[in-house]
């Protein structure tokens, strides 16, 4: 599919936090076409490090296509001659320096005052995300959801529509989420990810725009841990083994590497090119914060839960015990685990090996979601 990133307009956004942001703008994408009635339609929500794009291309001669191309599409699982897939970038995303992000963050000029945002941008939620997704759902003319779902933090994404919106659709499938909470182990990673970056002297507090001098090598470190923190020990071990790099000998040498350590210390460093630092500490916030436990009575859906069986981030455990609650609330609850070597990037590069499960899930009449 070749597909195009366009843009919803917000004239004005009440945050959780009690701050409003005026003309808004978010990017996002779809694929397929709504049906009349307007019941057709899924909405997709992305990662962390993520934007819009899950499937498709922008132009044929793309390098990849969208994350989840495996599953989305003409005649795949999330079959888009039946649906009508949404997707749309979160407020802040890591990504503001790509050509086809165009959302709201701080890199992005305060209206108000004519000058970027930098350290002024608010605290954004998980609850904010889907605030800005339902008025763009609203805006196409989807009258109710078919499914709601995502990846890591595409699945907090998807819990959180399950308790706000609760009778709007009746399916949901979190992939490789944490459980109904961010819990203690999964908030402090997501500080060390960002400690980098305050440590960094050119992150001036935040606003370093226009300075000539921004937080890059605090940044490609904080890409880094989180690449390195999504992957699990056997990709390391069968694609780098103990072999050194070439740049030195670490017998003799303090700042001589290992090749794994040289591949992490180049992908932080080519990601940090098309990120912003300030956007990378707000979506970790935004994570920190995530927790529907005191709102899950609310919760209506039937769900596909899909942990990665490999995933040291947000391990399997957490979504088990997640399925767990959600059983003792009566909710349907089918768990099926994303099997491999990858950890949790297997949520994205592994789901096609599920497709008969998201099909049946996708395609199948409801049977017993919550009264």
């Amino acid at each position: 599919m070749i597909v195009q990133k366009r843009t919803f307009r917000i004239p004005e956004l009440l945050l959780q936090s009690g701050s409003v942001l005026r003309e808004v703008q978010v990017g996002f994408e779809t694929y397929g076409t709504l049906n009349a009635n307007g019941t057709n339609a899924i909405l997709v929500c992305h990662f962390f490090s993520g934007t819009s794009h899950c499937a498709g291309r922008y132009h044929e001669a793309d390098a990849e296509p969208g994350y989840w191309d495996a599953i989305i599409g003409p005649g795949k699982a999330i079959d888009t001659s039946k649906f009508f897939v949404v997707s749309s970038d979160v407020l802040s995303n890591v990504n503001a320096k790509a050509p086809n992000v165009v959302t709201t963050g701080p890199s992005s000029i305060n209206p108000q005052t004519g000058r970027v945002y930098g350290s002024t941008f608010p605290i954004v939620t998980i609850g904010d995300f889907v605030t800005v997704q339902k008025q763009l759902v609203d805006s196409l003319g989807i009258k109710r959801l078919h499914a709601v779902c995502g990846p890591s933090m595409g699945a907090l994404q998807t819990l959180e529509w399950c308790v706000r919106f609760p009778d709007f659709f009746d399916r949901a499938m979190p992939v490789i989420g944490p459980g109904l909470a961010a819990e203690p182990y999964l908030i402090s990673t997501l500080q060390q990810w960002c400690q980098p970056i305050f440590d960094d002297p050119d992150f001036q507090n935040g606003d370093y725009y226009g300075t000539g001098r921004e937080p890059m090598k605090g940044l490609a470190q904080a890409l880094k841990l989180i690449t390195f923190t999504a992957l699990h020990q056997d990709w390391a071990n069968r694609l780098f083994g103990r072999r050194l790099a070439d740049d030195g000998d670490p017998l003799r040498e303090m700042n001589a590497r290992f090749a794994i350590d040289k591949h992490l210390d180049e992908a932080g460093a080519q990601r940090a090119q098309t990120a912003d630092a300030n956007a990378l500490l707000r979506i970790a916030r935004a994570n920190q914060l995530f927790s529907i436990e005191e709102r899950k009575n609310n919760i209506r859906a039937r769900f596909l839960m899909l942990p990665a069986s490999s995933d040291l981030l947000m391990v399997p455990a957490m979504a088990q015990r997640g399925a767990e609650e959600l059983r003792r609330l009566g909710c349907e609850v089918n768990l099926h685990f994303i099997e491999g070597h990858g950890g949790h990037l297997d949520g994205l590069n592994a789901i096609g090996q599920c497709s008969d499960a998201i099909r049946r899930f996708m395609e199948d009449a409801p049977t017993s979601a919550r009264a």
